[in-house]
Formats: structure tokens, C-alpha cells, sequence
């Protein structure tokens, strides 16, 4: 039996439970303001400041990574986790910023049926993070991660074709057509965390 006479560092495991809850508040947040119709400064304000936390919470992770000697996972995986986690926010961030910058007033419910899906995703990751210590449960978790993204595409395709059909001004089609885009790429960036945790889970199953 192996053991080291340093213990790992298993801070890591409660670290990203808590950047995945910022990402899940983010993901909530920007579902709501959509189905509320409520683009207000002060609700992409909010939204830029879970940024700016998982941020923060990304470059703890990074910086107590590059300090601890003996970690619970290899530290590719830790890193590719963080990074991955934080490019959920990043993704949600921009959709709350390009909607405030087209200043969009009506909702199409493509759009909003994406942010669900994000917020959804964000949920279920947010569940797998807090279970990753014990492993159980969590690649079933990530399979529903990866059927959501799958709804996803179908989502946004159906979106696009009801905007080039509905739509008849050109500009306005030019703007939905790069939201839908960008919501659609939160979904994916949901999809890449979900993969990562379960290679991860498989690797040191």
C-alpha cells in the first residue's frame, strides 16, 4: 500500500464547489433577466460581477495549485477544471453583455429556452462538483450535461430558422443571430466542463 507522509491538498475539491455556485448564480441570474425582460444596467452589473469572482476563485485555484506539493487530482486536471469552469462565466457574461449592447426589448423564446438550458447545465455541474470528492453520481450527472447541450443544438438551430422566417429586418437578424450564437457556445462551454469532470472521475475511479 502506498501512502506519503505529506498530506494532498484536498482544498481543491471545495474550491471548485464554490466557483461552480457562483456559476450557477450566473447562469440563473442571466435566465432571469430574460424571462423577466428586465435588461437593466444593474442586472448585467450583477452578472460582471460573479465574472470578476470566478475570476478571482479561478487564480486562487491556479495560485494554490502551483504552491501544494502533493495534490487529489493530476494538476493538468486541476487546472483544465478551473479554466474550463470559469469559461462558463465568461460565456454567460458575454450573453448578458451583447444582449445590453443591441438593447434588446422583446425576448424570442429560442433565446430564453437556451438560458434555461444553461441555467439547467450550470445546476447539474454545480451537483457533480459538490459529489466529486466521493465520485458517486457524478458521471451520470455529466451524462445529463451532455444530453442538455444536445437539446441545445437543436434549440438554436430551430431558432435560427424561426429568425430568417419571422424576422424581416435585416439588422435585427444580424443581432439575434450572434445572441443565439453566443448562448448556444454557453452550452457548449457547459458540455466541456461536464467532459473534463467525467475523464477526470474515470481516471481515479
Amino acid at each position: 500500500m502506498r501512502f506519503s507522509l505529506i498530506p494532498k491538498e484536498e482544498q481543491f475539491f471545495k474550491d471548485f464547489a464554490v466557483l461552480a455556485a457562483h456559476v450557477r448564480e450566473g447562469a440563473e441570474a442571466l435566465r432571469v433577466m430574460l424571462a423577466t425582460n428586465q435588461i437593466t444596467p444593474e442586472a448585467v452589473t450583477a452578472i460582471k460581477d460573479l465574472e470578476h469572482t470566478c475570476d478571482k476563485y479561478t487564480k486562487g485555484i491556479i495560485d494554490r495549485l502551483n504552491r501544494t506539493f502533493v495534490t487529489p487530482l493530476d494538476r493538468e486536471d486541476i487546472h483544465t477544471l478551473a479554466i474550463s469552469l470559469d469559461d462558463v462565466m465568461d460565456a454567460v457574461d458575454s450573453a448578458a453583455a451583447i444582449i445590453k449592447l443591441y438593447r434588446i426589448s422583446a425576448i424570442r423564446p429560442g433565446a430564453l429556452r437556451l438560458t434555461e438550458i444553461i441555467e439547467d447545465s450550470a445546476k447539474l455541474l454545480h451537483e457533480a462538483f459538490t459529489i466529486m470528492e466521493k465520485k458517486d453520481g457524478v458521471r451520470e450527472l455529466c451524462a445529463r450535461v451532455n444530453q442538455l447541450e444536445h437539446e441545445a443544438d437543436r434549440v438554436h438551430q430551430d431558432a435560427i430558422v424561426s429568425l430568417f422566417d419571422e424576422e424581416k429586418d435585416p439588422i435585427a437578424v444580424i443581432k439575434w443571430k450572434e445572441i443565439l450564437d453566443v448562448l448556444e457556445a454557453a452550452t457548449d462551454r457547459c458540455e466541456d466542463v461536464a467532459d473534463a469532470l467525467e475523464g477526470v472521475v474515470v481516471k481515479h475511479g
